[in-house]
């Protein structure tokens, strides 16, 4: 066994698939957990632009500063996967992610809450250290599988916590929500650090050395740059619909409470149950046709919200066949892109969550304006646009293949 995949605790078991089921399902709760931080905000908003005085759209910058810190630990921190030992790192940036969310909870102004959401965005890349390390352990024919498990609990993480922030700010206050996730932060770091196998760096180059090859892993690979800009157009029509339909179920047709709309996105996450199945179909090497229809899944499921804007049934429908669409072609991408080079596969997920989570912040931000500017029926077209247009770019796949092959 080579040295990157030595794993300190050699007498635990594995299965076929080459990582024991009770770490998959670990590392599958701790990627739920830690990628909630990003989201427990978004049925706050309205809540939070009261407590602070500003405006929904000023709110509304709290998500997109969040994502921001995202991508800014996904470009700085998460390529040190392949640089340090994985197990201390998570250690250290849970850490510091507690810190963090004791800040937010404790804010006393808007400012101070958007720099605790920055540095807390930015550590709970976790989750993207959590899912390329269970694609190491994991057997090639089984990787598809393996990751879309773990990612399924990442997925539903995202969708729950809009449900749980709701219940406890309603029960208890929305410092709460940021206290109680600061608490659970600290006890994952301790979980992660008595269970999780030493795992030996994949590279021994420098730190700036390590962040210029993932600039060049772009360059490099153009499956990678191709597929981050589909998830780019993927994630961010998941963030313009989540950020504004809040806005939609507490105006005055539907009239929800913080509560009412934390119960709504629960039919979200009946979409996470698709990764597992995707990765199946990753496994069978299904990924091209699969992701063209995932587009179309999309665009069809923000016609049905612009349509039933007045119909929570269309739009709970509407944001099923989103939520499927988005994690389909989500878990795709990290199967073609952990492909690529396994001794960089860190640094490849650096680059690919970078990319398309740059795409979510512009679609929380522009999601926000156009909502606000052309109303509900605005926003649906913008969502429907975006898959189309990603479809369209999905048309020129092989072409570009047989180019490069050439």
């Amino acid at each position: 066994m080579s040295a990157s995949t030595q794993l300190q605790a050699p007498h635990r078991p594995t299965t076929a698939n080459g990582v024991p089921g009770w770490l998959v399902a670990l590392l599958a709760v701790a990627s739920g957990m830690t990628v909630a931080n990003l989201y427990y905000a978004q049925p706050l908003l309205s809540s939070l632009s009261s407590v602070f005085h500003t405006s929904t759209a000023t709110a509304g910058a709290l998500i997109t500063i969040t994502q921001v810190g995202y991508v800014a630990g996904m470009l700085f921190l998460v390529p040190l996967g392949d640089r340090l030992e994985k197990r201390n790192l998570v250690t250290a940036l849970l850490t510091v992610t507690t810190l963090a969310l004791v800040a937010a909870g404790l804010a006393t102004s808007f400012p101070m809450l958007l720099i605790a959401s920055l540095v807390s965005g930015a550590t709970s890349v976790v989750a993207q250290i959590l899912v390329p390390f269970a694609a190491s352990l994991a057997a090639d024919h089984a990787r598809g599988r393996v990751v879309g498990r773990v990612m399924s609990g990442l997925l539903t993480g995202i969708l729950l916590s809009r449900t749980l922030s709701s219940l406890v700010s309603d029960l208890a206050g929305w410092r709460v929500v940021f206290l109680g996730s600061a608490v659970l932060m600290a006890v994952l770091a301790v979980a992660l650090r008595a269970a999780l196998p030493q795992h030996a760096p994949t590279t021994t180059i420098p730190y700036h050395h390590v962040l210029r090859s993932t600039a060049q892993l772009v360059r490099t690979h153009p499956a990678l740059l191709r597929r981050g800009l589909y998830q780019a157009a993927m994630f961010g029509v998941f963030s313009a619909f989540w950020t504004t339909v809040s806005f939609v179920l507490t105006g005055p047709y539907f009239n929800y409470s913080p509560v009412g709309v934390g119960i709504f996105a629960l039919v979200g996450a009946l979409g996470a149950a698709i990764a597992p199945l995707a990765g199946h179909w990753a496994d069978r090497k299904l990924v091209r046709p699969v992701t063209g229809i995932a587009f179309v899944v999309a665009a069809v499921g923000f016609g049905l919200a612009g349509f039933g804007q007045h119909s929570i049934i269309l739009i709970a429908l509407a944001a099923i066949l989103i939520d499927i669409a988005v994690q389909t072609t989500l878990i795709l991408g990290q199967h073609t892109v952990y492909q690529l080079d396994p001794n960089a596969r860190a640094r490849l997920n650096s680059a690919f969550i970078a990319i398309f989570f740059l795409g979510g912040a512009v679609g929380s931000q522009l999601g926000s304006i156009v909502y606000h500017a052309g109303g509900w029926s605005a926003l649906t077209v913008l969502g429907a646009a975006l898959p189309v247009l990603a479809l369209l770019y999905w048309t020129t796949e092989r072409r570009a293949q047989t180019r490069t092959t050439r």
